[in-house]
């Protein structure tokens, strides 16, 4: 199902300024997509690039750095098994993906912030209007040449967790940009269905019916009618724009799960994750140039499900052996072998990441706690498959190698997109940042 959410107007007075004005300016990115400045630079490697956010904090040691030689109170319970990729080594909660690591670029030597905070989707601790942006809506303002938003955002369908959502977080927006390049949210459940709440319509005025342009025109009729008529001319071009979108029946067919056949469904998993990994290879597919892919809208370990970040301090890897990677294991190798299949992977650069790792030291109560050094995975786009970059020590704990910060994955994802060092500089974005050496 495909739900782009409502409003009540009022019974005899029609649509109030407010709602209207709601619904016009919360698409913002659609004043730029008719401009279409932006082109492709030569340099550029990717079309599009989806950012898998684990957030939370994935345990490097027991999945993708297996440190069985380790000490006893750092050693992961779970058995270290080989790849594709000759001497590398998953853990066992992690079958699909050894066995597609010749898609993958594992990057181990990262040292984020060890904190929960948004520094690896941003490369920076920029606070207030002038923060930075998030590494999407660098892309958006460069790559906004169609109907479709140029940056989604998809979240699950849920309540609040740790007291914040990500959606709403510095770090998740545009920062100093402007907010015609924040993400366009997209909120998807483990059934497929899809809502999109930022574009708020009359009641009844569902996708099916905007077919309709008949309809469509006596609608916006109405909204004229109740509006004066300066704020007819300062919000035109909004709604113009917005309702471009919803009058797009490609565009709108890239939002409806329902498309794809069950067994596409079931390979993903019918879990928020897998569903909404399936909708950002819909979107990437549709020609969207970058798709962020929440795992949860918060960071705790608290029940199964889409409430479940990877913050996992207490039985953390029953959680892990339980729920955290065995989904992840299935959406994420279902989106490889996808993306693979339809001739995509090697226009789009995957990357997934949490802001940190955990504790080479088991604690107290069955888990590991914040850390810095964490492992990513990159994939397609300009990478090359079946390689391991960095390295830690004996214990996990810190990267033997040069370590990788969040303003050079930052850097490497404009690179790929062809956002070379002077568009950069002209932005005044990712300063200082450099490429991972080898990545590209």
């Amino acid at each position: 199902m495909l739900e782009i959410g409502s409003f009540r107007s009022r019974a005899c007075q029609g649509v109030t300024r407010r709602s209207f004005v709601q619904a016009a300016a919360t698409v913002p990115w659609a004043l730029n997509t008719l401009a279409g400045r932006a082109t492709a630079a030569s340099g550029q490697r990717a079309k599009s690039v989806m950012m898998i956010w684990l957030w939370g904090g994935p345990s490097h040691i027991d999945t993708f750095d297996p440190k069985p030689e380790a000490d006893s109170h750092v050693r992961s319970p779970f058995q270290s098994i080989g790849t594709r990729t000759t001497g590398e080594h998953f853990t066992e909660l992690l079958p699909r993906l050894a066995n597609r690591s010749h898609h993958l670029t594992v990057l181990r030597s990262c040292r984020f912030s060890g904190n929960h905070d948004m520094l690896c989707l941003t490369g920076s601790r920029s606070r207030g209007a002038n923060r930075d942006p998030n590494f999407g809506s660098i892309v958006a303002q460069k790559h906004h040449d169609s109907s479709l938003p140029p940056f989604v955002s998809i979240a699950p369908q849920t309540t609040l967790s740790h007291g914040f959502q990500c959606i709403s977080s510095p770090g998740f927006d545009a920062g100093r940009l402007g907010a015609a390049y924040n993400p366009f949210i997209v909120r998807c459940s483990s059934e497929s269905e899809v809502q999109i709440p930022s574009l708020k319509l009359l009641d009844g005025l569902t996708p099916h019916r905007l077919a309709d342009r008949k309809l469509l025109l006596n609608q916006l009729d109405l909204l004229r009618r109740h509006l004066d008529s300066d704020a007819i001319n300062a919000l035109d071009k909004h709604h113009h724009n917005a309702y471009s979108l919803l009058t797009s029946s490609d565009a709108f067919r890239a939002f409806d799960l329902r498309q794809e056949s069950p067994r596409t469904h079931a390979a993903y998993g019918k879990t928020t994750f897998g569903q909404s990994m399936l909708l950002g290879r819909r979107l990437v597919e549709a020609g969207v140039p970058y798709v962020q892919v929440n795992w949860s809208l918060g960071v705790d370990g608290l029940e199964e499900g889409p409430l479940m970040g990877w913050d996992t301090h207490r039985n953390g890897f029953g959680q892990l052996m339980n729920y955290h990677c065995p989904v992840f294991d299935r959406a994420f190798s279902a989106l490889l072998d996808d993306l693979h299949e339809r001739g995509l992977l090697d226009q789009t650069l995957v990357v997934a990441t949490g802001e940190m790792g955990r504790t080479p030291e088991i604690n107290k109560i069955g888990g590991r706690d914040h850390w810095a050094t964490c492992s990513t995975l990159w994939a397609g786009g300009g990478t090359t498959g079946g390689r391991v970059i960095g390295k830690t020590d004996r214990n996990g704990g810190e990267p033997v190698s040069s370590p990788v910060s969040p303003l050079m994955v930052g850097t490497t994802i404009a690179e790929a997109m062809g956002i070379d060092s002077q568009a950069r500089a002209e932005l005044g974005v990712l300063r200082g940042g450099t490429v991972i050496e080898g990545m590209l």
